[in-house]
């Protein structure tokens, strides 16, 4: 007996460290503060239609990539309509400032609801989850063809300036702290403290 539950403490102790080093490891994916931002071009939409998107773009202005799971859900629609109805606040009312809605969702979806909402920022469709993968907001669940709820905002040079994950839709907080990055952002594109 005194063997099994040796041999059993032993079993766990090893799980547990391997479980440990899966979990550090998957820390260390995607991007980081000080990161160039990994690049990407995606189909995607606005309320007033489809388009393309490529990230290198944007260089020069701020960029807010705002990953989430599923349009037309509740947690979402929380989110994006925040993101709507502060939109001046959070994000100067687009001057110098992109923010890009990215998920899993088709572009045709993402365009009706931004139009069904009037949602003032770039939807990017990412089915083939390349960007995710590259940003480490994959979820990693069977059969879960999801992205996770993750933020990201990168500053005029392309770098990676702040990190959200997860981003909390339902807490006043998290779109404090974002509006406040943000900010901060636009203070360094015009070579302010």
């Amino acid at each position: 007996m005194r063997r099994f539950l040796l041999a059993c403490s032993v079993f766990l102790s090893a799980a547990a460290i391997a479980t440990g080093t899966r979990a550090a490891q998957a820390q260390d994916s995607g991007p980081k503060v000080g990161d160039m931002a990994p690049d990407f071009t995606l189909k995607g939409s606005t309320k007033d239609g489809l388009r393309s998107i490529h990230l290198q773009d944007y260089r020069g202005q701020t960029v807010v990539l705002a990953f989430f799971p599923k349009a037309r859900t509740s947690g979402c629609t929380a989110q994006l309509e925040s993101y709507r109805d502060q939109y001046s606040k959070l994000f100067n009312n687009g001057k110098g400032v992109a923010v890009i809605a990215i998920s899993t969702d088709d572009d045709t979806v993402q365009m009706n609801w931004a139009r069904d909402k009037s949602f003032p920022v770039f939807f990017a469709s990412d089915a083939q989850r390349t960007v995710g993968k590259q940003y480490d907001v994959l979820w990693n669940l069977l059969l879960t063809k999801l992205e996770k709820r993750v933020l990201f905002v990168v500053g005029p040079d392309g770098r990676v300036t702040h990190i959200m994950r997860p981003f909390k839709e339902m807490v006043g907080d998290s779109y404090t702290e974002l509006g406040a990055e943000v900010a901060k952002s636009l203070r360094s594109q015009a070579g302010k403290p």
